[in-house]
C-alpha cells in the first residue's frame, strides 16, 4: 500500500509520476557530482555500473602509495629500480603515457608519484607496483582489496596503470568516493594533483587535467583514455568551504571531455544545492493498527534526509509512505512502514519509519469483537 503525504516544505510537491529525468543533462555517458563534505550524490547518469576507468585507475595506485607513506612503510626518498618489464611496457617504446624512465635506473617514491599523477606515466606505476608488492599482479590484488575495504564494491583491478582488461572496472560513483576519501585522508599529499608540470630525464610534461587553470578552484585529480573507455576525468574544485567532485567517462575526444568536465563542474556549484528534505524524529504519518488499543500509530524517520538536487528538480521530488496495517502490540521504535523518496534521475530510495509510541494489544473480548466485525464486513 502506498500513501502520498505532504511532509516536505511547500516548495516540494508530491508526485505519482513515473521515474523522471533530471532537468540537468550532460553529454558524458557516465557522470556523477558528489559533495565532498557530506558524500551526497547531487547528480548521476549511469554512475553505478562498472566501467573501464583507463588511467583514472591511477588514483587507486596512488592511494596505496599514500597509505604506505602515511604508515611509514615508505618514505619519499625510498628508491625503486626500473625493471626491463616496466621500461618495455610503460616506457617510451610502449607508445603510451610515460615518465621516460631509463631501464635499470633508480627513481625515488616522491618522483615516481609525480610521474604518475602529473605525467600519467605507466612506467612509474609499474615501478611502484613492483617495488611495493613484488609484481604488478600482486599490487593489483592489493588495489582490489583496498577498494573493497573502502566500500567500493564495483571495483576490480587487474593492473596499476588502467591498461584495458575485461575484468578491470569500477563505477563512476566509486571513483568519486575514492577521490573523496583521498582528499580527506591524505591532505599532506593531495596537493600533488594540482602541480601543473614535471620534468624528468630532461623532458617536461604538463598535467593533463583540463580543469586546472580553467575552472575556479580546480585542484585535481586525473584524466583517462583508452579506446575501450573513451575519454574520462575525475575532477575536484574547492570554492570557499564547498568542494565538489565530478567524474565523467565515455567521451569521444579531449575537446569533448574538456567541455563536458567544465560544464559539469561549473554546474556543480551554480545549479545544485543540498536540501534538508525532512528531520528525523518528527511525525511523518499515522499508520493503521489492527487489534490495538489505539486505531493508529504515528511514525517518524530515524534519521534526517538531506539530498543534493538540481535547483530546478526541487519541485519534482516525490515521497510515499509504504505500509500494510500494523498489528498490535507495537513498541516505540518498531519499524512499521517505509518512506519511499523519488528524485529525478536517481534510483528510488527507501527509509525506515518507526513507531513513535507504544500501542498495546486489545483485550480478549475486544479482539474477538474486532475479529467478528472484520468477518461481517467481508
Amino acid at each position: 500500500m502506498f500513501r502520498s503525504i505532504s511532509i516536505f516544505s511547500a516548495c516540494l510537491f508530491l508526485s505519482t509520476s513515473a521515474f523522471a529525468q533530471s532537468s540537468f543533462q550532460t553529454a558524458a555517458p557516465h557522470a556523477v557530482i558528489v559533495d565532498a563534505a557530506t558524500g551526497e550524490v547531487m547528480f548521476e547518469k549511469d554512475a553505478r555500473e562498472p566501467m573501464s576507468p583507463a588511467s583514472m585507475t591511477k588514483i587507486m595506485t596512488v592511494d596505496l602509495v599514500f597509505a604506505a607513506l602515511k604508515e611509514g612503510a615508505l618514505s619519499p626518498s625510498t628508491e625503486f629500480t626500473v625493471s626491463e618489464d616496466a621500461w618495455r611496457r610503460g616506457g617510451v617504446k610502449s607508445g603510451s603515457s610515460t615518465m621516460f624512465l631509463d631501464v635499470n635506473s633508480k627513481a625515488s617514491v616522491a618522483d615516481l608519484l609525480k610521474g604518475v599523477i602529473i605525467q600519467s606515466g605507466n612506467d612509474a606505476c609499474i615501478v611502484l607496483a613492483e617495488g611495493m608488492a613484488g609484481s604488478e599482479t600482486a599490487f593489483a590484488d592489493q588495489m582490489t582489496r583496498r577498494a573493497q575495504e573502502l566500500g567500493l564494491t564495483s571495483a576490480t583491478f587487474r593492473n596499476a596503470t588502467g591498461w584495458p582488461h575485461p575484468e578491470h572496472e569500477i563505477s563512476a560513483l566509486d571513483l568519486a568516493k575514492l577521490a573523496q576519501q583521498q582528499i580527506v585522508t591524505y591532505p599532506e599529499y593531495y596537493p600533488l594533483y594540482a602541480e601543473r608540470n614535471f620534468t624528468w630525464n630532461g623532458i617536461k610534461q604538463s598535467n593533463r587535467n583540463p580543469l586546472l587553470g580553467r575552472v575556479n578552484g580546480a585542484d585535481g585529480l586525473k584524466t583517462g583514455h583508452t579506446e575501450a573507455s573513451g575519454y574520462g576525468l575525475v575532477g575536484s574544485s574547492l570554492r570557499g568551504d564547498d568542494r565538489r567532485i565530478i567524474v565523467i567517462n565515455g567521451l569521444s575526444s579531449q575537446t569533448e571531455r574538456r567541455d563536458a568536465a567544465t560544464q559539469l563542474m561549473e554546474a556543480a556549484f551554480s545549479q545544485f544545492r543540498i536540501y534538508d528534505l525532512h528531520k528525523g524524529g518528527t511525525e511523518i504519518a499515522e499508520v493503521d493498527v489492527y487489534m490495538g488499543k489505539e486505531s493508529s500509530v504515528s511514525v517518524s524517520l530515524t534519521q534526517d534526509i538531506k539530498k543534493g538536487l538540481a535547483v530546478l528538480d526541487r519541485k519534482n521530488v516525490s515521497s510515499s509512505v509504504r505500509f500494510t496495517t500494523a498489528k498490535a502490540p507495537i513498541s516505540k521504535g518498531d519499524k512499521v512502514a517505509e518512506l519511499e523518496v523519488s528524485i529525478p534521475g536517481r534510483p528510488k530510495e527507501t527509509y525506515d519509519l518507526v513507531a513513535m509510541e507504544d500501542v498495546a494489544r486489545k483485550g480478549l473480548f475486544s479482539r474477538a469483537w474486532t475479529g467478528l466485525l472484520t468477518k461481517i464486513r467481508g
